[in-house]
Order: structure tokens, then C-alpha cells, then sequence
């Protein structure tokens, strides 16, 4: 049973259902029941023995929208308070090929509906357009599955009169894709490939350059994964990894995608990441990395978004392209211009990583009594415990250093 090709398939089925009248809530609920069915009877692949339905299965994506158009209609036909509905539900098409035409990517813009919450579009998402099972899903969370269902209902009821019609935002799409990416592993769903497969799945269907450029910057973060973690799961610094165990296939492609949608001279965020990235990934060395013009595209950065992350970001690479006493003023602008003594989100949240990377600086400055104590501070406010052990152990690093 190929279960890569049932996730394949599972936006265009439901999307399928959807065209066809049925809410998106219920539409989902009769998808999921065919997929169970297609693990059932396709033990060994599709077969005409196999498929129970009298007729041989040559279309997989034909089989799985008869089973749930189906199991829709059941439900429906089971539920008094849906007969006004079923009333209007046309009469069930005759077996034979699924439409060629693909609707996946209005489903995209559907799951990243702005009436959603960041954690419900990625759930829906994760759910709809993945294909993963509420339980995947959960394990992948670090949450129960009874919540992460809970969360899902909500969602598809928020966007069953949603209609299919309108334009979606695309840049609410890949933010979306990039929370994903950046949730990385954890239970049996590697949360990093799996947003790099839906991002491909979505380049596939829309020409646009931050579409590439999010695929792009997907990839150069992937590459550098092996030598993010020591044996002992400890975190490494870029600085100090291992680039040999760099993927150069990754690297490269994500190069070369890059390329492609700078040369559309449509720049974004995502482009300009990407950029930042690259720098980084055709660096031989930590040392010949080109931080100069990695502070040109932070400045390009800043201009696209004016984020407080960004703009902390664009320190920590002034620090190494002019000293770090020339990043310690930045930062110090930085806080100069916040409504309090350490720079802050829009909604007023200390930006993460900015107390590291005031220790990181005091440290390159010889201040190793200030960089320790900001150290310690950081792994405090560290929101994941890979983080605050790597910078417990630098605080710990710099006062045996002072001790001697």
C-alpha cells in the first residue's frame, strides 16, 4: 500500500467533495473514511480484485472520490438534520475517471484563512492538504490527541461556508508553511519534510517568487540539519558545525531556485532569507563568511518587514562584519527605539534571542563577566531545553574561564 500516494491525493479528493456541495467539515470526515478503506482493501496496490467496487481500479485519485462521495452521502442520508441538504445533493456520478482538474491549491488558501489561528491554519493544513492523521498530528505537538482534534473541529466548522471563489493570500499561505518548517521533528512526523513537500507541491501549482524563494530558504536551513546536533543532541552553533556534513544537494538546488526568483527582480521576505542563507551555505568556513553583504540583505530585510527579529538579527551581522563593539551599538539603537529597556515585539513580548545575543557580543567584546550573567539570563527565558542547555553551558564556560 503506497501511503505516500494517498496523501498525495487527499487535497484534490476533498476538494473534489467540496465542489460537489458537500461543507468542508463533512467533506474531510468522508475523505479520511475512504483513505481508511484504501489501507484496508489496497493491501498490495491497486487491483480490480482488490477494490470491491466491481470495477478495476486504474484511477487511485477516481476510486477515492467515488468511496468518499459515498461515504458523504451515507452520512448525510443518516442525519435528520441534513436532509434539506441531501435534497440538493445531486445523484451520485456513475464510477469513471476523476476530473483533471487540480483545485489543490485553493484548498491552500482555505486552511490559511485568516478568520483562523496561526496553530489551527497549520493543523488544518497539516490535516487537509498533508494528509496526516489527527494522531500524527498531536504526537508531532507534543500535544493529546483529544486536543488536537478538538482543535481541528474548530477549524474545519470556522471554514465550512468559506466559499471556494476568491482569491486567496498567498503570503498567508507560506507563513503558514514556514511555522510548519519550523516546528522541525518530533513524533513520527518529520515536520521539516513535510513542509518542504508541501511547499513543492504548492510551487508546482503557482507561479510566484516568494513561493520559490520560501522553498529556497527551506532547503538551505534542511541542508545544514545533520550538523545542527551533537552525538549527544546538544545543539551546535553555526559557527562550529561540521560543513562537510552539509547536504551539497539540497544546498545547490536551493541555490539554484534562488537564482531563479531573484532574476524576476520581484523581491520578498522569503527571497531575501533565502539570500542570507545562501551566503552562509557557500561560505567554506565560518571565518570567510561574506558578512558584509549579509548586512546589505538584512538591510533589504528590514525594509520588507521592519521585524524587531530581523533588525536583532542585522546586529548580530554588523557585529561580525565591523567588530563587535559596532554590534553592541546597534543593538543599543535597537533599544533606544524600544518603549523599554530591551527590544520587543509588536504585541510586546521580549524578542527571543535578544539577551543571547547581547552575551554572544559582550563575549566577542572581552566582557566575559557580562556576557556569563547575560548568558545565565538567556537560558532563563530559553523557550525549549536544547537552548537553554547550550547557553547554560556557555555561561558556565566563561565563569571557569574567569576563575582561572
Amino acid at each position: 500500500m503506497d501511503e505516500e500516494l494517498l496523501r498525495s491525493l487527499t487535497p484534490s479528493v476533498l476538494t473534489v467533495l467540496v465542489r460537489r456541495g458537500a461543507d468542508f467539515a463533512a467533506a474531510e470526515d468522508a475523505v479520511q473514511e475512504a483513505l481508511v478503506e484504501a489501507l484496508r482493501v489496497w493491501t498490495a496496490g491497486p487491483s480490480p480484485a482488490s477494490s470491491g467496487m466491481g470495477h478495476a481500479v486504474r484511477d487511485a485519485k477516481g476510486w477515492l472520490v467515488t468511496v468518499a462521495w459515498r461515504k458523504f452521502l451515507d452520512a448525510a442520508r443518516a442525519d435528520a438534520a441534513r436532509r434539506r441538504r441531501e435534497e440538493r445533493v445531486e445523484e451520485e456520478p456513475a464510477p469513471g475517471p476523476a476530473p483533471a482538474v487540480d483545485d489543490t491549491l485553493q484548498l491552500y488558501f482555505l486552511c490559511a484563512h485568516p478568520s483562523l489561528s496561526p496553530a489551527s491554519a497549520v493543523a488544518l493544513t497539516l490535516r487537509a492538504v498533508g494528509g496526516l492523521t489527527t494522531r500524527q498530528i498531536a504526537e508531532a505537538y507534543l500535544v493529546p490527541e483529544a486536543t488536537m482534534a478538538q482543535r481541528i473541529s474548530r477549524a474545519k466548522r470556522t471554514v465550512s461556508d468559506v466559499r471556494f471563489d476568491r482569491p486567496g493570500d498567498v503570503a498567508t499561505v507560506l507563513r503558514v508553511l514556514y511555522l510548519v518548517f519550523n516546528e522541525g521533528y518530533s513524533g513520527d512526523i518529520d515536520l521539516a519534510a513535510e513542509a518542504i513537500r508541501l511547499t513543492r507541491q504548492l510551487a508546482a501549482r503557482i507561479d510566484h517568487p516568494e513561493v520559490a524563494g520560501l522553498l529556497a530558504l527551506m532547503l538551505l536551513h534542511h541542508a545544514r540539519r545533520a550538523a545542527r546536533t551533537a552525538s549527544d543532541g546538544s545543539l551546535v552553533p553555526l559557527a562550529e558545525q561540521d560543513r562537510g556534513r552539509w547536504d551539497t544537494a539540497l544546498i545547490s538546488e536551493g541555490v539554484g531556485i534562488l537564482q531563479a526568483a531573484l532574476a524576476r527582480d520581484r523581491l520578498g521576505e522569503f527571497q531575501a532569507q533565502a539570500a542570507i542563507a545562501a551566503l552562509h551555505a557557500d561560505a567554506p568556513t565560518a571565518e570567510e563568511t561574506d558578512w558584509l553583504q549579509i548586512v546589505e540583505w538584512y538591510d533589504e530585510l528590514t525594509r520588507l518587514t521592519d521585524s524587531p527579529v530581523v533588525r536583532l538579527n542585522r546586529a548580530v551581522a554588523v557585529g561580525e562584519a565591523e567588530g563587535p563593539r559596532a554590534g553592541l551599538a546597534a543593538l543599543a539603537a535597537l533599544d533606544a527605539s524600544s518603549p523599554s529597556s530591551r527590544l520587543r515585539s509588536s504585541r510586546g513580548h521580549p524578542v527571543p534571542r535578544h539577551t543571547a545575543v547581547a552575551a554572544y557580543l559582550h563575549e566577542r567584546d572581552g566582557d566575559l563577566a557580562t556576557a556569563a550573567r547575560l548568558y545565565a539570563e538567556a537560558a532563563h527565558e530559553a523557550t525549549n531545553l536544547a537552548e537553554r542547555d547550550h547557553l547554560t553551558r556557555q555561561a558556565a564556560r566563561l565563569n571557569a574561564r574567569r576563575s582561572h
